[in-house]
């Protein structure tokens, strides 16, 4: 698959073709999760204009944003938190996608997510 992750569709479009994935809501957004753990690999996130948010471990983030400022990025929202923003203009858009393949990769190792209370 080649080509800009432009836009959130083609983000979750590729997301979806990753094996064991489907469409959810993540914090009442339309999110890209691991079916059978219900872990988060991205979703909207809060800058729906400009970009998404890919949920990876925060050392990987870190080193994401050091070597990549113009595609991946945090607001104070998400800085201490295993999520970086990836801007929908990259200059980068295979390293967007073996990215999303890691963090789907990551994901799919964790234990389910444990039931909330509401």
């Amino acid at each position: 698959m080649s080509g800009a992750l432009d836009s959130w569709e083609a983000a979750r479009d590729f997301a979806l073709s990753l094996p064991g994935t489907e469409l959810a809501r993540s914090y009442g957004k339309p999110a890209v999760k691991v079916a059978a753990n219900g872990r988060a690999i991205l979703g909207t996130g809060r800058e729906t204009g400009t970009s998404f948010v890919l949920h990876i471990d925060i050392a990987t983030a870190e080193m994401l944003m050091a070597t990549g400022p113009e595609t991946f990025w945090q607001t104070a929202h998400y800085e201490g938190h295993g999520a970086v923003l990836v801007r929908f203009d990259s200059p980068e858009p295979q390293r967007v996608r073996d990215t999303i393949r890691a963090a789907h990769e990551q994901a799919a190792a964790m234990k389910p997510v444990a039931g909330r209370k509401r």
